[in-house]
């Protein structure tokens, strides 16, 4: 599996203090420096436009793929890294849109007809994921305001937001409204740890050894890791461990307890416990739910062509 390059973020993508634009629009690959653990002051839609992997949005773990679209609030930290073999690049992978976070009450104090957007603005400090909005709508918008000037960018940035404010069908990400003060040398170690348990969550893993990467003492690092994240370090790690759990459940017919071993737990009982814990229901019971509602969704389609 390749993981990004760990260089600091360009300033001018991640703060508006050197950028005098309400708004900005742009789009990278993978791997990329902007592909990091990280948080910033602006408000953010996040568009995947190709690749899988696994997301981190405050102390969410979970599974992405193409066409995932989430909004994130200020200094919610988050990262998306994608299951790629060493040297595979994709030319587009994310599409992005920022903006201030005084932009939108700042519009909605003198036009009332704006109020449903700072709820829409509020859930997002816990990450929202807009799972019905059609890939190619969003595709569509997110390319358009890349293309747009900078005051043609305002205006269709209020009208998607408006469709994703009046969307019923979202899920809020992080159990808890993180907002990180960690500055660029703390997000580089969590971006370290982050990544080593990604690429080895099915090996053992102690504590002394993340400990050790970041050069902290043991309970050094667990008070940072559990304040930077929102999650102390073996709940992150039984948290990649579930997500990658749930793309086997979903996507092969490996046995149970199979995919207990193979994504690092030690006996079934413990990750039965944890699985539920974190996904309130049985593996069993998880996929039995994921292909009842992916049969569903084959039937709709058929319907409809």
């Amino acid at each position: 599996m390749s993981v990004a390059a760990r260089q600091p973020l360009p300033p001018e993508l991640e703060s508006t203090e050197v950028d005098e634009r309400s708004v900005l629009a742009f789009q990278h690959g993978f791997p990329s420096e902007l592909v990091r653990w990280h948080c910033h002051d602006e408000y953010e839609l996040h568009y995947i436009a190709e690749s899988d992997g696994k997301v981190f949005i405050g102390d969410y773990v979970g599974a992405f793929s193409a066409g995932q679209l989430v909004m994130t609030g200020p200094r919610l930290p988050h990262n998306w890294i994608s299951h790629t073999n060493d040297h595979d690049v994709i030319p587009i992978r994310d599409m992005v849109v920022q903006f201030r976070q005084e932009l939108i009450p700042a519009i909605a104090a003198s036009a009332p007809e704006l109020k449903p957007l700072l709820v829409l603005l509020e859930r997002s400090h816990r990450g929202i994921e807009f799972s019905k909005m059609a890939p190619s709508r969003a595709r569509e918008w997110f390319e358009n305001m890349i293309a747009a000037d900078d005051a043609a960018r305002v205006t269709l940035l209020l009208d998607f937001l408006l469709t994703l404010s009046r969307q019923t069908d979202y899920r809020l990400l992080s159990t808890m409204p993180i907002r990180s003060d960690d500055d660029a040398a703390a997000l580089d170690k969590v971006e370290r740890v982050t990544s080593y348990v990604t690429q080895n969550y099915a090996s053992d893993i102690p504590l002394s050894t993340v400990a050790n990467i970041v050069g902290m003492s043991e309970s050094t690092f667990s008070r940072f890791f559990t304040k930077a994240t929102g999650n102390g370090f073996t709940r992150f790690l039984n948290r990649v461990r579930v997500a990658k759990a749930c793309e086997l459940l979903r996507d092969t017919e490996e046995p149970i307890t199979d995919i207990c071993f193979s994504v690092g737990f030690n006996n079934v009982a413990n990750f039965n416990r944890r699985f539920r814990e974190l996904k309130q229901v049985t593996p069993r019971e998880y996929r039995q739910q994921t292909r009842l509602r992916n049969a569903v969704a084959r039937s709709s389609r058929t319907t409809q062509a």
